[in-house]
Formats: structure tokens, sequence, C-alpha cells
């Protein structure tokens, strides 16, 4: 039995990703799956970069603004809606395309990891919570560094939701964070995956990202961000652009910082992109130029795809 198609684009926040993911699926009859762990959010389109109506040009594009902003979210709830969105498209002969540049959930869907039936323990959950409301991050990383430094290394400090998990598990299981994933891992690949990396200059990435941030406020961010604020907010309000407004709206910093910090966490976080997909021995890397129009881009990535052979999918 052959096993279903999917096709992912993938990379760093403003490699574009979007556009590519839409000539894609015009090219090829497909859908997008949205792979972002910020866009699958209500609300704060602005700073999560939500493609708008006339970027989609009709293409559907699934898995965006479902969850409240107040809800926690896991990969374990990502990987549940994906496969059931790829099961759908394939169903109605549509090709569907990931998009996005949320590296543990792209891994997760492709390589079909399990969980465990007994997702988690929500007293230790709870009492995570209260020792980093008590502690503060630095404590509990420090305890995650000395369980699993390999899970420490990919975990971002300021991730509170991916460090309190990883702890949890640590805990819960007397055993590592990432024992525990590649147990998990251990199981045959559900789709015939072919993944596009896009690549580019350092440099000039990090000019976009400079560039889109200030799109974003001559968007209205700041109005956005202003309206947004809930103290109840949970995975959500680490979205890159939003914490980062926080303090000028309380008084407490300049705006001028505020937006040099919103540019330097964003290249921060592309930067971590970059070292999480570059792993991926199996990621195909498009090589973007700033001087490549769109038609030139769709045929470098038709190369892409041709070499993987006019059976898994023909774009002649």
């Amino acid at each position: 039995m052959q096993k279903p198609k999917v096709l992912a684009v993938l990379g760093p926040t403003a490699s574009g990703k979007t556009s590519l993911g839409v000539a894609l699926a015009k090219l090829l009859d497909g859908e997008v799956v949205s792979c972002d762990s910020m866009q699958i959010y209500e609300g704060l389109d602005i700073a999560t970069a939500k493609p708008a109506a006339e970027e989609m040009q009709g293409v559907p594009h699934h898995l965006i603004s479902i969850i409240p902003r107040t809800q926690s979210f896991s990969v374990a709830d990502y990987a549940q809606l994906a496969h059931e969105k790829i099961r759908d498209i394939t169903s109605r002969g549509k090709l569907p395309i990931l998009v996005g540049g949320t590296g543990l959930y792209a891994d997760t869907v492709l390589s079909g990891m399990q969980f465990e039936a007994e997702e988690g323990d929500p007293a230790v959950r709870e009492a995570l919570s209260r020792r980093l409301a008590q502690e503060g991050t630095e404590a509990l990383y420090a305890e995650l560094l000395a369980r699993d430094p390999e899970a420490a290394e990919k975990i971002h400090p300021n991730n509170t939701v991916r460090l309190i998990r990883a702890l949890e598990v640590c805990i819960r299981t007397g055993d590592t964070f990432t024992a525990y994933k590649r147990r998990n891992a251990g199981h045959p690949a559900p789709y015939d995956s072919l993944m596009i990396g896009l690549a580019w200059d350092r440099q000039v990435l990090y000019d976009r990202i400079d560039r889109r941030v200030d799109l974003m406020l001559e968007m209205g961010l700041l109005e956005e961000v202003r309206a947004a604020r809930d103290p109840r907010m949970q995975t959500s309000a680490a979205a890159i652009g939003y914490k980062e407004l926080l303090p000028y709206l309380d008084g407490e910093a300049a705006l001028s910082d505020c937006i040099e910090q919103i540019k330097r966490e964003s290249r921060r976080y592309a930067k971590r992109q970059l070292t999480w997909f570059r792993r991926n021995a199996q990621i195909s890397w498009l090589e973007m130029a700033e001087s490549d129009k769109e038609r030139e881009i769709l045929s470098k990535a038709k190369k892409i795809i041709a070499k993987k052979g006019n059976m898994w999918y023909n774009v002649c």
C-alpha cells in the first residue's frame, strides 16, 4: 500500500515560505497545512505574520487561527490535528503541503512520532509551574541541563511550555526527555514526504527580517498588541513581537528600544530555526536570492521535486 504523499516547505522566519507554498499548491493542486506554533492561535495576526487573504490566492490554508490565545497547546495536539488534515486533504485527491518554520512540529508529523496514551501528569506540571513563578526560568533550565543536556541544548530557556514539558517527562518517567522522544519516534514514517528548505545568505535574511518588523509596525502591530493584552495567555504569550512591546505599553521602555528588541529576537529565532533544520539530512535546500522572481523560485522548487521522480509527483 502506497503511503500518502506530503510536501513540506520549511525555513526560517521571513524566508518566503508562504509565497512558495501557495505557488506550489496552485501548481500541484494542493492545500496548505500551516506548521507554525504561533499562527495556530486566534489573534496576533500581524505579530505572527499570518498570510492575508490576498497572499493565499484562493488556496485553502488549514490550522491557522483555530486555538484561543488563552489555551495551552502542545506538539502532541498539533500532530493530531495535522494528521487529521492530511488525511482529509489526501482523501479529496489533493496534495497536502506543510508550510512553516516550527521544526519540532514538522519533524513530529513527518516522522510519525507516537505519544503515550497517558500524555502527562497535571500534578507534576502544576508543581513545575509554581516553581517557575517562584524561582524563575533560570532555575528550571539549570535543572533540565543537569537531567538532560541534549534536550536543554534544543530548548530555548524562554520557551517555558517546552521547558516544563521536558522536566515533567523526566520527573514522571525517571528517564531523560531525549530518551522518551527516541522511544516514541521508533515507528515507520507515515508519509512519502519531500522536504524543501529555503536557504538564504545570513545577512540578507537578517535584513529581510528587519524590514518585515518595520512593515509589521506600519500595519498596526503596536495597536494589535495593545488590544490583545491578556494575563491569561499561555503559549501564545511567547510570540515574538508581543512580549517585546509590553515594556513600552507599561511605560517601562522606549518604543525604539522595544522595536530593536523585536528585530534582535527575530534574528536569534531565525538562527535557531536554521540550526534545527540543518540537522535534518532529508531536507533538500533551495538557495534563495533577492533578485529571484517568483517564477525563478518556483522553477528551482520544481527541479527539486523532479529529482524525487515522476512516480512521486509529476511537475512537468
